[in-house]
């Protein structure tokens, strides 16, 4: 993504979110004309969630299905609280580029190796989030609780219990929201943010669960396809 990995420009800038949504929609297209006829399904974690769902939203009828895992749907109370929200704002035309508070790694994942992993990967963005970028994040959260109503796609969100990071009540504002007739969310009880870096047991479960779904959407597709009259 823009202003992540190995992108070109300054980290953890963005000029406006709707940049993630074009650019995931283009190598979506991409992937699509290399393998026509191949069911399309979107995988958004964290901050990839928030994207996926506004990806979903952009085009509703296009993707046989989406899988959220931890994703960004509400800011979390103790963040946004009215007064730091505020401050955001004011900070945003004099010091865009501040940095506010960086991500504690340990709240990552109770896998250590993983979190050590975490520390030391060189394209992650160990600074503090910029300012300019939180009130991206602010407006992309807004704009995700007027999306929701346009969800019709087969969902399945995963979440920790214990997320630090991306407030699991989110999650349960997304079922409640949602219109789809076919979604699903499972919680891990007591586990962090990364649900895919977790400790064995969980991973080993959040895969299986991810493999199994896919599969069982692709089928059902096949088979509704195999049903209509020619």
């Amino acid at each position: 993504h823009v202003g992540h990995g190995q992108s070109e420009g300054d980290r953890m800038v963005a000029s406006d979110f709707r940049v993630f949504v074009r650019d995931s929609l283009q190598h979506i297209d991409l992937v699509k004309e290399e393998h026509p006829g191949v069911p399309v399904f979107l995988l958004g974690h964290s901050m990839g969630g928030a994207i996926a769902i506004l990806t979903a939203c952009e085009r509703p009828n296009d993707f046989s299905g989406m899988v959220l895992i931890s994703p960004l749907v509400v800011a979390s109370p103790d963040v946004a609280t009215p007064i730091k929200v505020f401050a955001a704002k004011v900070l945003n035309f004099v010091l865009p580029n501040l940095s506010l508070g960086s991500i504690d790694p340990n709240v990552i994942s109770r896998n250590k190796k993983e979190v050590e992993s975490y520390r030391l990967d060189p394209l992650v963005y160990h600074g503090g989030m910029k300012v300019s970028f939180v009130i991206q994040l602010l407006n992309t959260i807004a704009k995700i609780e007027r999306s929701l109503p346009k969800l019709i796609l087969p969902i399945l969100v995963l979440h920790g219990s214990l997320d630090k990071l991306c407030d699991i009540r989110g999650s349960y504002f997304l079922m409640d929201t949602a219109p789809s007739q076919d979604k699903t969310l499972k919680v891990y009880d007591e586990a962090f943010h990364a649900l895919h870096k977790e400790l064995p047991d969980v991973t080993t479960s959040v895969f299986k669960e991810i493999e199994t779904w896919i599969g069982q959407k692709a089928a059902e597709e096949a088979h509704q396809s195999k049903q209509k009259p020619l």
